[in-house]
Formats: structure tokens, sequence, C-alpha cells
């Protein structure tokens, strides 16, 4: 593992990582606009993806290669796994797309912060977690509107069946909280709290090791900067499991709420 994480040159003062680490420098300048790593990462992401299906989607062999053997592993994880299981056998495949793509997005650009010298989440920066949050919100409401009209599906979203209508005045409101404007936010809080953290710790127990392995003198200091290099590297083994487990969530979480748009009854 190497300690391209940083974003600084190790000094004799004891590190001290924070938020200031993840707020990176423009690489160069297009006009006023400065382009930093994370957007070149998020851009990248998007020709890796379209670029490697599309290799894996060419041969469209009966009998399928190895690479194309992938790709259907992958797909049909989210098709069948996630698109269908929560959405319904009836108006699932339309969504396949959407939940595809948004899957793979947040899966590739979680997966940077364990590649070697890139070793950056893209999602660790709480504006694309909450780009395509609102996308997410844009697409579920935008299916329940279709099937139900404005105002009926804003009647299925804020009033439950089956209530006391004395009660509606209180829980009316409360549901429109929680069903229209607070799934954006927890969406995108999840998952970048998630990527923001995992790195965060990498970053602390790699420059923890680093330093006390090279600017302390005491033996017991040693030992402790070799437990603290094995520790960021252990950290970084469980974020990959993390890093799945988070595009996952997601793309399942969005499925749900798409089903729940478009059903005919809560």
């Amino acid at each position: 593992m190497t300690l391209a994480l940083t974003t600084f040159a190790a000094s004799a003062e004891p590190p001290s990582p924070g938020p200031a680490d993840f707020d990176l420098p423009a690489i160069f300048h297009i006009g006023e606009l400065g382009v930093t790593k994370p957007m070149l990462l998020v851009a990248l992401s998007t020709l890796l993806i379209v670029g490697l299906f599309y290799s894996m989607a060419r041969p469209a062999a009966v009998v399928p290669g190895r690479m194309q053997f992938a790709g259907e592993l992958v797909y049909g994880f989210v098709r069948n796994g996630i698109a269908r299981e929560n959405i319904g056998s009836q108006d699932f495949k339309k969504f396949v797309p959407f939940l595809f793509s948004l899957f793979l997005f947040v899966l590739v650009n979680n997966f940077y912060g364990i590649i070697p010298a890139v070793q950056f989440p893209s999602m660790s920066h709480i504006g694309y977690p909450l780009g395509i949050a609102v996308l997410a919100w844009l697409v579920y409401n935008g299916a329940g509107i279709a099937k139900k009209g404005f105002f009926g599906y804003l009647k299925h979203e804020t009033v439950p069946p089956g209530m006391d209508w004395w009660i509606l005045p209180l829980l009316v409101p409360l549901e429109f909280l929680s069903n229209i404007i607070l799934r954006p936010i927890t969406l995108t809080l999840r998952l970048f709290a998630t990527m923001f953290a995992g790195h965060l710790l990498v970053i602390l127990f790699a420059l923890g090791g680093e330093y006390l392995l090279l600017h302390s003198d005491p033996l017991l200091n040693k030992v402790a900067g070799v437990f603290s290099v094995v520790l960021a590297i252990a950290i970084s083994f469980l974020e990959i499991l993390v890093m799945f487990l988070q595009a996952y969530v997601f793309t399942l979480l969005t499925s749900m709420y798409i089903s729940e748009a478009i059903a005919d009854e809560h």
C-alpha cells in the first residue's frame, strides 16, 4: 500500500488529517473553471463504464467469454436481484437501465479509494452523492406522478390508508417530510458519510504510522507505527466490502422508492 492517500508530504510535525485533506487544489483550469482530481475521476468513471461494458457486450456470443460472462453477471444482479425483486415483474424493465447505470457509477467512484496512485473515492465529496440522490428523487417521483397524476401521487405519499380523519392534520405533514423531502437527504448523507469517514480513517492510520516509524525515536513508538500501518491496510480491505455495500444499498433504496411510488397501495 502506498502513502499516496495523502495530499501533503510527511513532516516532522504529528499529522492531523481532517476535512481539509478532501479539498484538493485544481489540477488545471478551463477558463475560470478549476478542474480538480474528483472532477476528473467522475468524468473518467463514465468513460470506463461505457467502454468496459461496450467491450463486454460487443461479442454477443451464445456461449459467453469471460468478459461477457462478467458483464452479464453484474447486469443480472441488478436486473433480477434489485430491480425485479423490489419493483415487481410487471414494471421493473423500464427502470433497469437507470438502476444499472446508478449502481455502476457509485461502485466505480467508490472503488477509486483503493486504487494505488488514485486512492480517492469521489463520493467522499458531498456534491456527487447529492447530485445522484436528486436524480433518483426525480426518477421515482416522476414515475409516481406519471402513473397517478400529481395530486393522486401526493395523496398516495402523504395520506396513509385507513387513518381516522382527526389524525391526518398531524400525519400528512410528517409523511410529506419523510417521503418527499428527507429521502434524497438520507441517500446523500449515508453514501457521503461512509466514504468520507472510511477514507479519513485510512489517512489517519497511514500518516500516524509513517510519523511514528520515521519521526519518533522510542522503540515502543516504532512498534505502534507498524501496528498503525497494518491497521491502515486492514481498513483498506474492509473498505472494499463497504464500497460495494454502499453502491448496493443506494441502488436498492432507489428501487424501493420507485416501487412505492408506482404501487397501487401502501
